[in-house]
């Protein structure tokens, strides 16, 4: 009979925090993709002290931050983060260490060499970039950690081509003729992340998660052609077969030519997914094949009373994760090696004095921190 030992509790998060630069540009001025890093610098601006703060009261062990621009220069970035906000108290709360942290670039605003929106222009930015992003790096990620990260053994699948997934959905984007959307020269070389999936082992007093962080394209900002619904389904697909391993991963390959999915049986696939299997205009069997998939605690979900609050008429308003009235942000542990034992969403009521940090975008993000304590177990 397997024995428990040795079980460890850790808190894990993701959070969409909105710094990118379109959050920080002046009114009237072009975006250079510089505006984050200049106020990062500082220590003092008003929405990324919030984050700060909102990080600090909550105290993940291990967060994923989304939409965190990315740069080359981590003390510009990442770091200055830690150091000028994180790093301090904000408003009176215990400053949080996170001695580990992974970042990398994403495929926002880099340029595919083809014109992918149809607007007669191959731009290299926006809609003809590989992601849609004014620069590259615009809506990076971050993993911030208590614990050691192996960067060794991580994956990176920035540069996995979309053809290369079996059964995509990419052959069926079709213009009102009829006609591919997507040249074929387009389609050779279109990549599947928006941004990029990672698969970051944090080890955890000799025990080793996969964390298994994307942020798939919002399934909007499109036309009939639906390229960003389809294109949003087939990015959290890639998870579903990840996880699968065997037969059904076999098509993956990494950023380093290394084949095949996950092995290893303990893992939190997180991040922003910008769907729903309820709501929302995603395709939605990537999400439900994902929240009901065998090895994964998908029945457990995180909830809040100021959700519930936002839109009382809603059944779902108290799982909700962004503003705009729609779950679109997830922790979701594996079944093997792991046991919930809280879930929450922060979003405090309107009459909780933590209720200024996230009363409007402008106070910190239109998604609120979503976090899971879980049992890190050993079994004998």
């Amino acid at each position: 009979m397997s024995q428990l030992v040795q079980a460890e509790q850790v808190r894990v998060a993701t959070f969409n925090v909105s710094m990118d630069a379109t959050n920080y540009v002046e009114k009237g001025q072009s975006i250079i993709g510089n505006e984050l890093f200049e106020r990062l610098a500082t220590g003092e601006h008003p929405q990324i002290k919030n984050i700060a703060e909102i990080i600090q009261h909550v105290r993940p062990d291990i967060i994923l931050l989304n939409e965190f621009d990315y740069t080359n220069n981590d003390a510009k970035g990442v770091l200055a983060f830690k150091q000028n906000y994180l790093d301090k108290s904000q408003n009176g709360n215990q400053p949080i260490d996170y001695p580990y942290y992974y970042t990398a670039p994403v495929n926002t605003g880099v340029d595919s060499g083809h014109d992918l929106d149809k607007d007669g222009v191959a731009s290299g930015v926006k809609g003809d970039a590989f992601g849609f992003g004014f620069y590259p790096g615009h809506y990076g990620m971050v993993l911030l950690s208590r614990y050691p990260i192996d960067k060794s053994a991580i994956r990176t699948f920035q540069r996995f081509k979309w053809k290369d997934m079996p059964n995509n959905q990419l052959t069926s984007i079709v213009d009102e003729n009829g006609q591919a959307w997507y040249s074929q020269l387009a389609q050779q070389d279109l990549r599947l992340s928006s941004k990029s999936h990672w698969d970051i082992p944090v080890t955890v007093h000799g025990k080793t998660v996969h964390i298994l962080a994307s942020h798939p394209t919002p399934p909007v900002f499109d036309g009939p052609e639906d390229r960003n619904g389809k294109r949003n389904h087939d990015e959290i697909r890639f998870w579903v077969d990840y996880i699968s391993a065997g037969k059904q991963a076999g098509y993956i390959y990494d950023d380093q030519g290394h084949a095949g999915g996950l092995s290893r049986k303990r893992f939190v696939v997180m991040g922003d997914l910008n769907s729903s299997m309820t709501e929302g205009d995603s395709h939605k069997q990537a999400i439900v094949d994902l929240l009901t998939h065998t090895k994964i605690h998908g029945d457990i979900i995180p909830k809040s009373v100021g959700g519930n609050q936002h839109t009382p008429d809603n059944v779902l308003g108290a799982t909700h994760t962004a503003a705009w009235r729609m779950r679109a942000d997830y922790v979701l542990p594996s079944k093997s090696g792991l046991t919930i034992k809280h879930a929450e969403v922060f979003w405090p009521t309107k009459d909780q004095p933590l209720y200024r940090l996230i009363k409007d975008r402008n106070s910190s993000s239109d998604h609120r921190l979503v976090w899971l304590d879980i049992i890190l177990e050993n079994r004998k």
